[in-house]
């Protein structure tokens, strides 16, 4: 493809929200952190893998149901998530990566390998970790 010869109005979108369909068998809770599964949005969890999208705006259920049958609405941006009770995440990781424990909590660690990236450390309080799902 040749560069531009003239204007050109490119389509633009925000790029804080996504729309997936939902692996099979899976039910996803609103506020529940969404991974990318192959393809399928699916309900964070402890394994390899997975590419962390952000956090689910509704509850979608679709058990019973293929992969795509139903579609869940996916923000991404900076969400306060829970601490791991076993592999904390302090302040000395903020900029830093953390990892998916489940769908609801990050762990400081990958667990030597087992575990995905949630997204980057923003901020720590006394309620959870802020992590950026966007980067």
């Amino acid at each position: 493809m040749s560069a531009l010869g003239k204007d050109r109005m490119t389509p633009e979108r925000p790029g804080g929200l996504v729309t997936l369909g939902v692996k099979a068998d899976t039910k996803i809770y609103l506020g529940a952190l969404v991974v990318n599964d192959a393809g399928d949005a699916a309900p964070g969890t402890a394994a390899t893998g997975l590419v962390s999208i952000g956090v689910a705006q509704g509850t979608v259920d679709n058990s019973g149901g293929s992969a795509g049958d139903k579609s869940v609405d996916i923000k991404r941006g900076v969400f306060r998530l829970n601490n791991s009770g076993s592999d904390a995440v302090t302040a000395a990781e903020i900029g830093k990566d953390c990892y998916i424990e489940d769908d609801h909590t990050v762990a400081k660690t990958d667990g030597t390998g087992t575990l995905s990236r949630a997204g980057k450390v923003f901020d720590l309080d006394s309620s959870g970790v802020w992590v950026d799902t966007r980067n």
